[in-house]
């Protein structure tokens, strides 16, 4: 089992600057704004040739007493108290605290193997003040600043020598799925991601934008490796003033660009509005695969005019998605969850599918003779050859004689006559057209 390294401490002290210094890039959201991580955010890091689990928490001991705050508090001591090793994070500038005395109580008397870390440490006055952590009681204090790469490599060191591990060859996480969760904020998407695996690893709650990072979760369903990646909610991008929420919408719009499959969730009881099309119109055009996933389906009273209107919406404003991409769930209960997997499955099969030259060409072939392209200047427009570029999503490149001539609408009917040739009923398709003959004709 990979040993699970937390970096753990008060609000606004540099775990997650940490963090991102140990996972090699930026990762998780940082800000001079104290309480910005809520979730715990989990990753696999390489140490000297071991591999281990690292994981980001949320400031614990705040003053705070609202639930919001103490659902957040009991999430990350939950997590600390499962690790392997506690990196205890304190901060160097405003030296040792009541509350570091506090959760260093805490932690000797959970038993968990802990090493005090000062952050902050670029300055010589700052490395002064590390003795005083002394009083910790978790033996000599580490002087580093993750934010200007000191002492890390001694840290390092240190988290080699406190959990001897073996080198796990297997990198497993290359066949994993990357499913992301999206939408406005307070739909059900953690919510969602709970009902999937079973437990609560997201913090859920009526107060809209509780989850701020993007957290992925390691999973599996009937033995595929999936990645669940939930998001902070997004709003239009007019409306988003304080700077925690910019911080999250742009950390959500990325994950859009780098995942595999996006579940766009939608409130079935505040129905569709222009924001969930522009984020489902970002998704395609980025093409990711896409499934546009209704919750709280169980509260809607008249289910025949509901889909009625969902019909008329996606005919006029997504015609490029098919009714097969559009599912009803109800989180909080689990209907529908099973089937909107099942889906999952099948688009991602189709998002990374190729498809041989010679069954492509063959294909162009009878669809140019079903249906010939218009032609230019009372020349005929010639299709010569095609060839698949690419997966995710999957790109054609058929060769032609006058490719700027070919209209919009006759790309449309190669699509449609490829999703029908050759299976892709849920996943995006891209065609491009180049001038030339067939490559491979000498």
């Amino acid at each position: 089992m990979t040993p699970r390294i937390v970096l753990a401490g008060r609000p606004n002290v540099g775990k997650s600057t940490l963090f991102n210094r140990l996972y090699g890039r930026k990762k998780a959201l940082v800000s001079d704004i104290s309480g910005l991580t809520r979730d715990f955010r989990e990753e696999i890091i390489i140490l000297k040739d071991q591999e281990f689990s690292l994981i980001d928490t949320a400031g614990v001991y705040e003053s705070a007493s609202d639930s919001l705050s103490q659902s957040v508090e009991d999430n990350a001591l939950k997590v600390i108290k499962d690790s392997d090793l506690c990196l205890f994070v304190v901060d160097a500038k405003s030296g040792l605290t009541t509350k570091d005395i506090e959760f260093a109580d805490y932690l000797r008397k959970s038993g968990i193997l802990t090493r005090t870390i000062v952050n902050k440490c670029e300055r010589g006055a700052s490395r002064l003040n590390i003795y005083e952590f002394f009083e910790l009681g978790f033996g000599e204090p580490l002087a580093i600043s993750a934010e200007h790469n000191i002492g890390i490599g001694s840290l390092i060191d240190n988290i080699v020598e406190a959990i001897p591990s073996n080198l796990v060859n297997e990198n497993n996480d290359e066949d994993a799925i990357n499913l992301a969760i999206i939408g406005k904020p307070n739909v059900g998407k953690s919510t969602l991601l709970n009902s999937l695996i079973g437990h609560d690893r997201m913090l859920t709650g009526d107060i809209a934008g509780i989850t701020r990072d993007s957290i992925s979760t390691d999973w599996e369903w009937s033995g595929k490796k999936i990645r669940l990646i939930d998001t902070a909610g997004l709003r239009r991008k007019s409306r988003v003033y304080q700077d925690t929420e910019k911080l999250a919408y742009f950390d959500s719009i990325k994950t859009i660009k780098y995942t595999d499959i996006v579940i766009l969730l939608i409130d079935a009881i505040e129905f569709i509005d222009k924001q969930d099309l522009r984020l489902a119109d970002q998704v395609l055009t980025e093409g990711r695969a896409l499934l546009v996933v209704f919750n709280k389906i169980d509260l809607v009273k008249d289910r025949a005019q509901f889909d009625l209107e969902i019909g008329k919406i996606f005919s006029t404003n997504l015609i490029q998605l098919d009714k097969k991409n559009i599912l009803k769930v109800s989180s909080l209960k689990g209907k529908g969850t099973k089937e909107m997997m099942e889906r999952v499955i099948l688009l991602y099969e189709e998002w990374t599918k190729r498809t041989t030259t010679a069954k492509l060409n063959t294909w162009l072939n009878e669809a140019v003779q079903k249906h010939q392209p218009p032609a230019r200047a009372g020349r005929r427009v010639k299709l010569r050859y095609i060839t698949q570029a690419s997966v995710k999503p999957p790109t054609f490149i058929i060769f032609s004689s006058a490719p700027d001539s070919i209209p919009g609408s006759y790309r449309k009917y190669l699509i449609n006559e490829l999703r029908n040739a050759f299976g892709y009923n849920l996943s995006p398709l891209r065609i491009h057209f180049r001038k030339g003959d067939n490559p491979y004709v000498i």
